[in-house]
């Protein structure tokens, strides 16, 4: 197998990853969209795996840029890492659009990105001590994380199933 086929398959595993995350998404009612029931909203979640997998298949933290619609520490579904003030308080929630438009950016940067890793390179984050391939499942084993909460929620909640989607 080369480099190729191993770029071709993220590609692959990141389009499905993405596209679960996003029919959970587009299948969420209102009321639970904003429900305060679980201490990380439903579309609080959503915002956090879209942002790691954003920022996740940039070459470094210092080559991020946030996305423009980015709102300060709404990443975080807990305490800051290193903040003495503990968890980050946001007011306003993401609308689904938001959302939708952000999962949106996300597959576009698969395409752009994916092709051109090097697997061999340093993850290019401090806390994560391992290689670019291995930082690839880190990152799609994120998404499915969060995919599979929302999709739990849905199916407990708003009696809806998230369909499994086949690499494309």
């Amino acid at each position: 197998m080369t480099d190729c086929d191993i770029l071709r398959s993220i590609a692959r595993q990141y389009r499905a990853s993405l596209a679960m995350l996003s029919e959970a998404v587009e299948l969420c009612p209102e009321a639970l969209w904003l429900s305060e029931d679980h201490t990380n909203r439903f579309w609080h979640i959503a915002w956090h795996a879209a942002f790691y997998t954003h920022l996740y298949l940039q070459a470094s933290e210092s080559e991020f840029h946030p996305w423009p619609k980015h709102r300060r520490d709404s990443q975080y579904l807990g305490a800051r890492p290193g903040s003495p003030q503990g968890s980050a308080r946001i007011m306003e929630p993401y609308t689904k659009n938001e959302v939708r438009e952000y999962l949106e950016f996300c597959r576009a940067e698969v395409e752009a990105r994916v092709p051109a890793l090097d697997l061999a390179a340093s993850s290019g984050f401090d806390w994560l001590p391992f290689n670019k391939l291995e930082v690839q499942f880190y990152n799609i084993r994120h998404i499915q994380h969060h995919a599979g909460q929302l999709a739990d929620r849905l199916r407990n909640r708003a009696r809806v199933g998230v369909a499994w989607v086949r690499p494309n």
